[in-house]
């Protein structure tokens, strides 16, 4: 099953659970592609025939350990190229993402190295998540997303969610950055407690 919609089904099915616990629904994996319900319950049905996911009717969809390293291999086409954008060619880290859904199905394996090797091997992208190595490990550390963390609490700025490309903005013109230490109570823009994990 090569193809560019099959590798954005389990990047997307992966994504969703690596920050948070909760598997992915069908209807949540429709709205996070953009996608009619139909549509991705016919995928998902062969998706699981070849392998890759695990999926009883009306029920949660998870990556097989097979799934998992395919995804592995998108995130970390996708994180590199977002951090090559930036790095390399002027890019904010509010225009990467689409940039790089288009570039990653484009790209060779011999170019991804190159930009691998030529970045100096980057363990987080722009936004702070983790970039896969070529063997599709990950680390990450432990965190607590804003919303849920106590007031006072003092951590790092991990992560900044991609998703949204005008919050990325505020947060950046709030001066937070990845990287950048946070106390809990602190003013934030709107919409921010549910874009942006700590350190605990």
């Amino acid at each position: 099953m090569a193809s560019p919609a099959v590798d954005d089904y389990l990047k997307t099915i992966y994504a969703h659970t690596e920050w948070q616990n909760d598997p992915i629904t069908p209807s949540v994996l429709a709205g996070a592609l953009g996608i009619a319900p139909s549509s991705v319950t016919e995928m998902v049905k062969k998706l699981a025939a070849a392998g890759l996911v695990s999926h009883q009717p009306y029920g949660a969809i998870r990556l097989t350990d097979g799934g998992t390293i395919r995804a592995l291999g998108m995130l970390r086409r996708h994180r590199l190229i977002e951090t090559w954008l930036v790095r390399e060619h002027g890019y904010a880290w509010h225009e990467v993402h689409d940039e790089a859904e288009v570039l990653e199905h484009a790209i060779s394996d011999r170019l991804l190295e190159s930009i691998d090797e030529q970045l100096g091997r980057p363990r987080f992208d722009p936004h702070g998540d983790a970039i896969p190595d070529a063997a599709g490990h990950i680390e990450r550390e432990p965190f607590v997303l804003l919303g849920d963390a106590h007031i006072g609490h003092r951590g790092r700025v991990l992560r900044v969610s991609d998703r949204d490309p005008d919050l990325l903005c505020a947060i950046e013109d709030a001066g937070i950055q990845v990287g950048s230490e946070f106390v809990v109570g602190s003013p934030v823009p709107e919409g921010a407690e549910v874009a942006i994990w700590l350190t605990v």
